[in-house]
C-alpha cells in the first residue's frame, strides 16, 4: 500500500506543530492559522479559489500576454510537432510569447518528457522544447527521472535554444539490469560532453529504488537487512556515478544525490549522496485537502530533515514530489478516503502549500508539469491526472499563487 510510505509521521493527538510555528514569521500573503486533526492542521483555504479564472482548461484555447520575450524578425507561430500552446518565433525559440495566467512561484516541478519511456522512445525536440517555454515561466529548476531516449540532451538543448533561466536535476533510473544504468550513465556523460554543467543542478540516481526492492519481498522497513542490501546496491551505482564525473575535468562539482518515498531512506544511503529526493504525498496519506500542505512539511521535517542531519554529511533535502490529483479514472473511488481528487482541491493545496513553503525555504519539486495517460493506461486510478496542465498542455483551472521562491 502506497499510505505506508507515511507510517512514520507523527499520529493524532500532537497539540502543536512546526508548519504553523514557520507560519508565524513569514511573509503576510503567506501566513495561515492552522488548528485540527491528524497533526493538529486545519489550513484556512486562501481566498480566491476559482475566482476570475478566465479560461478552463476543458475550452480547448490558450491564451497568452500581448508581449513578448523580444522583438522577432518573422512571425510567431505554434511550434511544429507539439500541441500548439506557444507561439513561438520558429527561427528563435527563446522568442516566445508570455502567458499571463503563468506566475514563476514554484520552487521546482517534476518532469518527464512525452515519449522518454523506454523501448518506445518518441520524445522530440520540438515538444520538449515548447515545454521548457511552459515550465521557465513556473519555476527556475525541474528534475528528470531518467536519461532513456536522449532526454538529457533534449532537455538541454531546449534550454539553451530558449535562453531561459532553469537549471535541470538530470537522472538515472535503476533497476535490478546493469545494463540500464549503464546505458542512462553514459547517456549523460555525452550530455555533459556537449552542454557543459552549467544548467546541471545535480545528478540523481535512482527513483524508488528502496520502495520498490521493499516491495518485492513484502517490507517497508528500510533499515532491514533487505533494505540495507538494497542501499549497498545502489550506492554501488552512486560511486560508479562519482568516477564517471570526476573523470570529466568539470569546470564545477556537480552533486549526486537519490530519490525515494519519504519513508524508504536509511543512513548508510544518507552518507553516500550529496544531497536526498523523498516523495511526501498527503493524497496517499489520506489527508484532507485542508491539512495536506501542513502535514507535508511536519512529515518533511520530522522524517526527512532530522533523518539527514544523523549522518557526518547532512545532505540536502528536498521533497520531491507532492502535489495534489485532480482526477480518478476509478468512478467508485473519486476520493482518498479524506478528500475527493479534483481541480478545485488542487487549487487549495497550491493556495496553502506554495507560497507558504517558499517562506520556509523549504525545497520542494512540484508533481507535475502535466498529466500522463501511459500512467492512467497502466495503473488507473489517480496516477495520470497529476498535472498542473492537462496532457495537450492546457492549464486547468486554477489560479496560480503569486510569489517568489529562492
Amino acid at each position: 500500500m502506497q499510505q505506508d510510505r507515511y507510517t512514520n509521521i507523527d499520529g493524532p493527538g500532537q497539540t502543536s506543530s512546526p508548519w504553523l510555528e514557520k507560519q508565524t514569521h513569514g511573509n503576510k500573503r503567506s501566513k495561515m492559522v492552522i488548528v485540527g486533526s491528524v497533526v493538529g492542521l486545519l489550513i484556512l483555504v486562501a481566498i480566491g479559489v476559482g475566482v476570475g479564472v478566465a479560461l478552463s482548461n476543458k475550452s480547448g484555447n490558450s491564451s497568452s500576454s500581448n508581449s513578448n520575450s523580444g522583438s522577432s524578425g518573422g512571425s510567431m507561430v505554434a511550434i511544429p510537432g507539439t500541441a500548439g500552446v506557444v507561439k513561438a518565433d520558429p527561427k528563435d525559440p527563446s522568442k516566445f510569447e508570455k502567458d499571463s495566467r503563468l506566475k514563476n512561484s514554484f520552487y521546482g516541478f517534476a518532469y518527464t518528457p512525452m515519449g522518454a519511456l523506454m523501448p518506445n522512445c518518441g520524445a522530440t525536440q520540438a515538444n520538449v522544447t515548447e515545454d521548457i517555454q511552459l515550465l521557465s515561466q513556473i519555476t527556475t529548476r525541474i528534475r528528470l527521472y531518467g536519461a532513456d531516449c536522449n532526454q538529457t540532451a533534449l532537455v538541454l538543448q531546449a534550454v539553451q535554444d530558449t535562453k531561459v533561466n532553469l537549471e535541470v536535476f538530470v537522472g538515472i533510473y535503476i533497476n535490478e539490469d546493469d545494463t540500464a544504468y549503464t546505458r542512462q550513465r553514459d547517456l549523460i556523460k555525452d550530455a555533459i560532453t556537449t552542454y557543459g554543467t552549467d544548467h546541471i543542478a545535480g545528478v540523481t540516481v535512482g527513483n524508488e529504488f528502496i520502495l520498490n526492492s521493499l516491495t518485492a519481498v513484502g517490507s517497508t522497513d528500510a533499515s532491514s537487512a533487505a533494505g540495507l542490501a538494497a542501499a549497498a546496491k545502489l550506492v554501488e551505482k552512486i560511486q560508479d556515478t562519482r568516477t564517471m564525473l570526476s573523470g570529466m575535468s568539470l569546470s564545477k562539482t556537480l552533486p549526486v544525490g537519490t530519490s525515494d518515498a519519504g519513508s524508504f531512506f536509511n543512513l548508510p544511503l544518507l552518507q553516500a549522496v550529496d544531497y536526498g529526493l523523498a516523495n511526501v504525498h498527503p493524497w496517499f496519506a489520506t489527508q484532507t485537502v485542508e491539512n495536506s500542505a501542513g502535514w507535508t512539511y511536519d512529515f518533511f521535517q520530522q522524517t526527512n530533515i532530522a533523518q539527514a542531519a544523523q549522518v557526518p554529511n547532512k545532505p540536502a533535502m528536498y521533497i520531491a514530489e507532492t502535489g495534489w490529483p485532480t482526477k480518478s479514472s476509478n468512478a467508485s473511488a473519486p476520493s482518498n478516503g479524506a478528500s475527493d481528487a479534483s481541480v478545485p482541491n488542487l487549487q487549495i493545496f497550491m493556495d496553502t502549500f506554495v507560497c507558504a513553503s517558499n517562506t520556509n525555504q523549504t525545497q520542494y519539486f512540484f508533481f507535475e508539469f502535466k498529466d500522463e495517460p501511459w500512467k492512467d493506461e497502466l495503473y488507473g486510478g489517480v496516477e495520470g491526472w497529476w498535472g498542473l496542465f492537462d496532457s495537450d498542455k492546457k492549464l486547468k483551472d486554477v489560479t496560480i499563487p503569486e510569489c517568489s521562491h529562492s
